[in-house]
């Protein structure tokens, strides 16, 4: 992403190339990791009908399978693009039922419906620079699970992610990020992995981070009680750009 800085911040060239999305860790990424359930990439290719907001996946168990079917249909290029038709325009009129909320990064990269698969009123979608928490972020996840009954919450990181390399090079340099970019890679500071070097530090702590984000919701009071009652699900998970892969990380 483009960075504008403050008149009063000269942005150097190496700072602007890290506040880009493309951030050169692309080979430290290997990719590992099975699918989001294992075993269930193999339903993903086969032709389906296009969830109705009658029959959507009750479970956590049933939204993380139909999550990661998605991503097998779009990662072997056999995608559905379900719910666009002018039926289910029609019917969303009158209200939604999405059955994953996916709290996701900005980066243009990972669009969570083109990346599982999913149409119109399938999924909730917050999104965030390095999928950072703040109030409006919490709200909307809660909102989500409070008071639409959504089943599973889905912490989605990436790999060459642009705010927590910031947030890396930041911490490192002592540098002073334009703006509010300061406060994105502030709330990403304590998820920086210092047992790892230059890319592969930056790489360690995108999934750090997930796991931090995905742990602070799941310590709210109010969805720790849907967790518990056995209603909701927190999910930490990566989508790797090299091979389009969502896996779970936690």
């Amino acid at each position: 992403m483009k960075i504008t800085p403050h008149a009063q911040t000269p942005v150097t060239t190496s700072r602007r190339a890290l506040l880009r999305a493309s951030v050169a860790t692309a080979a430290v990424s290997t990719a590992a990791g099975s699918a989001l359930i294992s075993g269930a990439g193999s339903a993903g290719a086969a032709t389906r009908t296009p969830i109705s907001r009658t029959r959507r996946p009750a479970t956590p168990a049933a939204a993380l399978a139909e999550l990661s079917a998605g991503n097998r249909r779009w990662r072997t290029f056999k995608q559905q693009h379900p719910n666009e038709s002018r039926a289910v325009r029609q019917e969303l009129v009158s209200g939604q039922a999405p059955f994953a909320l996916i709290l996701g990064c900005i980066d243009s990269r990972v669009p969570p419906e083109l990346v599982f698969d999913q149409g119109l009123g399938d999924l909730m979608t917050v999104r965030s620079a390095g999928e950072v928490l703040d109030e409006a972020v919490l709200g909307s996840v809660a909102y989500g699970v409070l008071e639409l009954g959504i089943p599973l919450v889905l912490v989605l990181g990436h790999q060459s992610c642009g705010a927590v390399a910031a947030a890396v090079h930041a911490e490192e340099t002592g540098e002073s990020l334009p703006a509010h970019i300061q406060y994105i890679a502030d709330q990403i500071k304590p998820a920086i992995d210092h047992s790892q070097e230059g890319d592969a530090r930056v790489d360690a702590t995108v999934s750090a981070q997930v796991e931090l984000v995905r742990s602070r919701l799941a310590g709210e009071a109010d969805l720790a009680a849907k967790v518990a009652a056995g209603e909701l699900e927190i999910v930490g998970a990566r989508y790797e750009l090299n091979t389009q892969l969502v896996h779970r990380i936690s």
